[in-house]
């Protein structure tokens, strides 16, 4: 393992600030601990034609989303992106360089999705959202000025889970018709212990075996670990699920469970692409302002976009 230059500095960065653990905090910490670490290497926020906030009819509730449109008519492709944070941190204004980007980069309307969090809102409460979110925008596709057969549902970490387990939703419950699944270091077994997990299990990198153990007692029931909507890679038939790409980083306990889920929708005759970026951590795409390989995977990124569902 070679720690990336620029990573390394945004790490020593973080450990002189005298950041600690998520682990080692209570959720209202660490949220409050992400926001400052997210605002430490603010991006300038991308030029977009548009940006709403909405709300939108919710299984319990209303949910907020944030629409970004680009400029030109539609209809678009659009980018359904769910947030990550482990279920328990992150916020739709925390993503907000990030979903610009991605509408930039892509031609995509993207729409950002404030799911419910754990521990207040535990699962199922968080993909149940991000269904309900999706099969909305489906409905509305016109008023979105968006395409419904150009769907693409998409998230980091946490929010790659949101995005795999949304894919199987759509296809278990009859729609919408989805066309692509952006998952970006995304959670997928939390059953199988992985090299990765056991070689990640010190502080210090972002992201530790310990703290995902924190973020899943925070997110779960008993009993729920063995719920493929709660681990997409339990799921016994991966068939007939969107195209996909999964990035993963090589500095990240999550590293081997991405890319075993990636292979294993390739096995079940899903066209998947992939790339492992090395020498960074989990979390690096936030930091596109001082990290050459955040600009180079949010690219990538919006090229798997455009070549998906874009026009």
């Amino acid at each position: 393992m070679q720690l990336d230059p620029q990573m390394k500095v945004i790490l020593d960065q973080f450990a002189a600030a005298g950041g600690q653990p998520i682990h080692s905090m209570t959720p209202a910490e660490a949220r409050a601990a992400v926001d400052a670490l997210i605002g430490a290497f603010k991006v300038e926020p991308k030029a977009i034609a548009k940006v709403e906030d909405r709300t939108i009819p919710g299984p319990d509730g209303d949910i907020p989303i944030r629409v970004y449109s680009p400029a030109g008519h539609g209809p678009f492709g659009v980018l359904i992106y769910f947030h990550g944070g482990g279920w328990v941190v992150g916020n739709v204004p925390a993503y907000d360089s990030v979903c610009r980007e991605l509408a930039y980069g892509s031609g995509c309307v993207t729409v950002s999705v404030e799911y419910r969090l754990g521990p207040e809102h535990k699962f199922p409460a968080a993909p149940e959202d991000c269904y309900a979110a999706t099969k909305w925008i489906a409905a509305h596709a016109p008023e979105l000025q968006i395409d419904p057969d150009r769907i693409a549902v998409g998230g980091d970490s946490a929010g790659g889970n949101l995005a795999a387990v949304v894919s199987q939703m759509a296809r278990d419950r009859g729609g919408p018709k989805l066309a692509f699944q952006l998952l970006i270091y995304p959670a997928t077994n939390c059953v199988s212990e992985t090299p990765s997990q056991r070689e990640f299990t010190e502080d210090g990198y972002i992201l530790s075996r310990a703290d995902m153990d924190w973020f899943y007692g925070h997110y779960l029931n008993a009993g729920d670990k063995a719920n493929p909507y709660a681990c997409p890679g339990l799921a016994k038939n991966l068939a007939n699920l969107p195209r996909a790409y999964v990035m993963t980083a090589e500095i990240d306990p999550l590293r081997d469970e991405g890319e075993a889920y990636a292979e294993a929708l390739r096995s079940a005759g899903v066209t998947v692409n992939t790339h492992r970026f090395t020498g960074v951590c989990h979390g690096f795409i936030f930091w596109s302002g001082v990290l050459d390989k955040a600009r180079q995977a949010l690219a990538e990124c919006c090229a798997e976009l455009r070549d998906a569902v874009g026009k």
